[in-house]
């Protein structure tokens, strides 16, 4: 008897192994060895395990690098105020000796999905306490004031705090709500890469083989196109190499040929992260289905590259804007669009040549990076659409300042009613950063 104990016991343990082994080494799926939920962040990526863990036996150097080499760009894009160099200085050892702001992961520990607060944050929301008590103790307007609401009141971020600075509070103080209304630079990047001497194309000059089952309509979405205008053909984006390969589906690196900030970007934010370079193996682009947010039933099946907001041979970018956000977005925020007096004007005027003055999901999700004047200056889109959504104070120099004075745009967004509205009304907040900030100046 006990020798068939021992058989089936050893039966179970090398299937056991053999599961962990099959696992690890060859299998695409590893969520056996995810110690915990990933953040919303990351989820995207979490069966690149090596994208972050980069070696087995490395500790929080190794992590640090794997953050960094993500999102060290964002930071100084952001002039953070809380860079490593400021923990390192000897003056602050006895502040990191409490909380070691020199790595990331001392505030951002990932897989501990259960005490995961806004922005990844996983310390409890005094945090800023540890170095910042003689602020409510000695700042008459701080006084009494809750430490876990340094960050979620509309005051501060720890990152990005420019918008928030006391000088720039100051300067902008007293605006009236609404602006002169900003003209908003027409995006020429793409355009400043067409050939010298390309001329444009109608049907009779679309380049595919004969032999190819091309639909109808293809042709004709193609000829109307951008890409027609700007002498671009069938073979420039489904070929490759120099025996110029046909490519039935072109992926987002052919796109990257003339569109390469864009691509760069893309591949940035959450809608690309998989398709990124820094990702440790190939993976599918993300989808609606792979996400905790609300998505329509008829979005769920996409899965995010280029042509899935830009549709291939169309390429319209006015339909890029916005309805190709709502094909998917549910959320209450989105779905108010169209209500919104933002969404009112779009519908109203999108189809004209000044479409791109106006304002889209895309004008405040992904915000313009004009550099040079006049003739020499190139306007680019960020297609990171997570470049300024959090914390959302990041929009207020970048977007809302184009059109909303400083204190309204505070408000604004501080207001969880009027975000979900999508800013169909005044601001029922009123953050008084500003009142304090001139206070100081007195």
């Amino acid at each position: 008897m006990n020798r068939w104990l021992w058989l089936l016991w050893l039966l179970l343990a090398l299937g056991f192994g053999g599961t962990l082994a099959w696992k690890m080494f060859a299998s695409e799926n590893k969520d056996l060895y995810l110690i915990g939920d990933t953040t919303y962040g990351h989820y995207q990526i979490e069966m690149a395990c090596e994208t972050c863990h980069t070696s087995p036996f490395g500790g929080e150097e190794i992590l640090q690098d794997a953050c960094t080499s993500c999102h060290a760009e964002d930071l100084e894009q952001a002039h953070d105020s809380h860079p490593k160099k400021k923990f390192t200085d000897p003056r602050n050892a006895s502040r990191i000796e409490v909380l070691d702001a020199r790595y990331c992961v001392s505030c951002h520990t990932e897989h501990q999905h259960e005490q995961t607060r806004t922005m990844g944050v996983t310390l409890p929301d005094d945090y800023c306490y540890h170095c910042h008590q003689e602020v409510g103790e000695e700042r008459e307007s701080h006084k009494g004031l809750p430490y876990d609401s340094c960050a979620s009141a509309g005051c501060h971020n720890f990152h990005d705090n420019r918008a928030l600075y006391e000088d720039f509070l100051v300067d902008n103080a007293g605006q009236p709500w609404l602006l002169d209304i900003a003209t908003l630079a027409k995006p020429n990047a793409a355009h400043k890469q067409i050939k010298p001497g390309a001329q444009p194309l109608t049907l009779q000059d679309a380049s595919y083989s004969a032999a190819l089952d091309v639909p109808e309509h293809i042709p004709h979405e193609w000829a109307s196109s951008s890409h027609a205008q700007a002498g671009v053909n069938c073979s420039d984006c489904h070929s490759e190499g120099d025996d110029n390969i046909w490519i039935a589906k072109p992926g987002h690196l052919q796109c990257a040929n003339c569109h390469e900030n864009e691509v760069k970007t893309f591949t940035e934010g959450k809608h690309g992260m998989r398709l990124s370079g820094t990702v440790s193996k190939p993976l599918q682009p993300v989808g609606p289905a792979d996400s905790h947010m609300e998505f329509t039933k008829s979005g769920q099946q996409l899965h995010q590259s280029c042509n899935a907001c830009h549709q291939s041979h169309a390429f319209n970018r006015v339909k890029a804007a916005a309805d190709a956000c709502l094909g998917c977005h549910a959320d209450e925020h989105s779905l108010s669009f169209y209500d919104s007096p933002h969404g009112k004007s779009w519908q109203e005027n999108h189809q004209t040549e000044q479409a791109y003055k106006l304002v889209s999901c895309a004008t405040c999700h992904m915000p313009r990076d004009a550099r040079g004047k006049g003739d020499k200056q190139t306007v680019r889109v960020n297609h990171n659409q997570n470049f300024n959504l959090r914390p959302n104070e990041k929009m207020i120099r970048s977007v809302c300042m184009d059109c909303h004075g400083l204190g309204f745009a505070i408000d604004a967004l501080a207001d969880p009613v009027l975000i979900k509205n999508n800013f169909n009304g005044k601001p029922g907040v009123h953050i008084e950063s500003i009142d304090w900030a001139l206070k100081r100046e007195k």
